[in-house]
């Protein structure tokens, strides 16, 4: 594999993206989700994702998006500023190959550059990959909830893994 670029996501990544996320859907169970998206849900996403700030970056491989990275709020209420969730995905050609690594540590960055005080994962429990890609950037396995999903004709497990950061220096509630 040739060194990826890691950048800020464009409009023009967003049918990449869009490609990544469909095959998550309907090929794994990394997303619970039952129907594809379309290009203006993606474009919906992205845009909201633009308003409130929530960084999304991609890997840039020949010109292609090979995987995608971002964060959004773990919880919406106030006392929660301070924590979100990720996701990372990578393209079924780029699997394997070590790009969720640079991806994830670049989500660690920033999230620790926004002064993010912890970082959680909500990955499925089967998916022993993630499980272990997240352990080897310190994240700890943090719950466990039983049969919340439902997929594939069977029932799914969510394994929640949690990075804590040393930021923000001084956090507030305001």
């Amino acid at each position: 594999m040739e060194n990826p670029i890691i950048r800020a996501a464009t409009e023009k990544d967003l049918a990449g993206i869009l490609e990544i996320y469909n095959d998550a859907i309907v090929n794994t169970t990394a997303i619970y989700n039952y129907d594809r998206y379309t290009t203006a849900d993606i474009q919906q996403w992205f845009a909201d994702k633009k308003k409130s700030g929530q960084p999304v970056f991609v890997a840039d491989i020949d010109n292609r998006v090979a995987g995608f990275v971002s964060y959004g709020p773990f919880r919406v209420r106030p006392a929660y500023k301070y924590s979100i969730e990720h996701s990372v995905y990578v393209h079924p050609d780029f699997r394997k190959k070590g790009l969720a690594k640079i991806l994830l540590k670049k989500i660690i960055d920033v999230a620790r550059e926004n002064n993010f005080h912890a970082i959680v994962a909500g990955i499925d429990a089967d998916n022993k990959i993630s499980i272990e890609l997240h352990k080897q950037f310190n994240f700890v396995e943090v719950g466990h909830i039983k049969q919340v999903g439902y997929k594939f004709g069977r029932w799914l497990d969510l394994t929640f893994m949690e990075l804590v950061l040393d930021t923000p220096e001084k956090p507030t509630e305001n």
